[in-house]
């Protein structure tokens, strides 16, 4: 797999799934993107976890060095209170994200079919929030210690067969449908919607993730953590959406925090200073979220459409809209589709560190 790539979704409205809509736009290429990089990461999952893609196991010290500074565009008005609160909350659209639909045959698939039941011509659909694989933008590589989030779409029957991975916090949330996991650690796992599949990969491991169901696309949202310490034995975990379904009905369910904070009780912990909330509205709820001094956030709409109101004002995001957020700042987040709104939030500690918005 390219360590990390793929999109998400479809309607399972007996799990409560919100209308998703097919995704068919084509690769849109880049001048930063290149068919070179791409089959780097291709050769790359060849070799044993010890020779993971240099582009990857370079990144940790580059990034823990960026998400140790503020933004220029903040830094330039510390003394300009309206300003900090307009740029407290950034919208990123869509339409700006990086979309990757690589071979089916790199990643160990046969051909890709004329289904009914696929929602997307090519088995996978990936939209990269930061730079990943072929999509290499320096001013877009990180924010804090969030070093990776792609929203990945898998058709049936298919996936990424056996890659590495080293050094880094990886943190699995399925928006929709059945994630199978494998890995060298001798774990094997289905996980449905609302779940949470989590991996300290350490000083190396090797995993696979596939879509084993025969007609229905599996959507997931995919993120890598900076780790704290560098190192660390590799672990693995899992949270069944099941069991927080009430939790993130109408209100923000704090599922992920760092394993140090003992003031902190969430199902899932990580090697980091780092808390994943989300929540599920439905149409015309709102709740509330808080995010600190010192601290920043970055939202995404998975699902729906909601209302982001605060100091910066008032924002609109719909399905797949993302926003940078910098505390001090309080946040009421409306649902306005008529189906909800299915929103994740990453906290950490920052400033606008690494914002794209320099």
């Amino acid at each position: 797999r390219v360590p990390d790539a793929e999109c998400g979704s479809k309607v399972d409205k007996g799990k409560g799934g919100h209308l998703e809509g097919q995704d068919n736009v084509p690769f849109q290429a880049e001048p930063t993107i290149t068919i070179h990089n791409r089959l780097l990461i291709v050769i790359g999952l060849l070799h044993p976890v010890t020779s993971i893609l240099p582009a990857f196991a370079s990144t940790s010290g580059a990034a823990l060095r960026r998400a140790s500074t503020i933004s220029s565009r903040r830094l330039a008005n510390l003394d300009n209170p309206a300003a900090l609160e307009a740029m407290s909350f950034q919208k990123i659209f869509d339409k700006d994200l990086a979309v990757s639909e690589p071979n089916p045959a790199w990643f160990g698939n046969g051909p890709n079919e004329r289904s009914p039941t696929w929602t997307n011509a090519n088995w996978l659909k990936s939209r990269f929030h930061f730079s990943f694989a072929e999509y290499n933008n320096p001013r877009n590589s990180n924010y804090g210690v969030l070093r990776v989030m792609n929203d990945d779409l898998v058709q049936p029957s298919r996936g990424f067969g056996a890659h590495p991975h080293r050094e880094m916090e990886i943190v699995t949330y399925v928006v929709n449908g059945e994630l199978s996991h494998a890995d060298s650690m001798g774990t094997e796992e289905t996980l449905g919607r609302g779940s949470i599949q989590f991996m300290t990969a350490g000083t190396g491991v090797q995993h696979s993730e596939h879509n084993r169901h025969p007609s229905n696309p599996l959507r997931f949202i995919q993120m890598w953590v900076i780790p704290a310490t560098r190192g660390l034995k590799p672990n693995y975990g899992s949270m069944q959406g099941s069991k927080v379904e009430s939790m993130r009905r109408n209100a923000w369910a704090h599922l992920v925090s760092d394993v140090k904070n003992t003031s902190a009780s969430t199902p899932v912990e990580i090697n980091q200073d780092c808390n994943m909330y989300v929540a599920e509205l439905s149409a015309g709820s709102s709740a509330d979220i808080k995010v600190d001094a010192g601290r920043q956030a970055y939202m995404l709409c998975m699902e729906g459409g909601c209302d982001v109101g605060g100091a910066h004002g008032d924002a609109t995001l719909a399905r797949h809209d993302a926003a940078e957020v910098v505390g001090p700042t309080s946040l009421k987040v409306t649902a306005t589709h008529q189906e909800g709104a299915h929103v994740l939030l990453v906290e950490m500690k920052g400033n606008g560190d690494g914002s794209r918005f320099r």
